[in-house]
């Protein structure tokens, strides 16, 4: 049997698939926050998860993936 020769090992894989959920859920935490009727202004939109708790989530998230990326493989 033959053995392929990937750039990336298996634990850069699980190290890029972890990050690209963790940059999910922080942009899922960005989202909501409109008013109900589209016109009216809700304050909800500079909620403390919106503005530092989301974005700070999503750059971890970003520096995981350069991470499991620069990351020598084993193998």
């Amino acid at each position: 049997m033959t053995q392929k020769n990937f750039a990336f090992g298996k634990e850069n894989f699980i190290i890029i698939a972890t990050a690209v959920v963790i940059i999910i859920i922080g942009l899922a935490l960005m989202s909501g926050g409109s008013s109900a009727d589209g016109v009216s202004f809700n304050p909800e939109v500079f909620s403390i998860r919106r503005i530092v708790v989301a974005p700070l989530v999503t750059v971890i998230g970003f520096f995981l993936v350069i991470v499991g990326i620069l990351k020598k493989s084993k193998e």
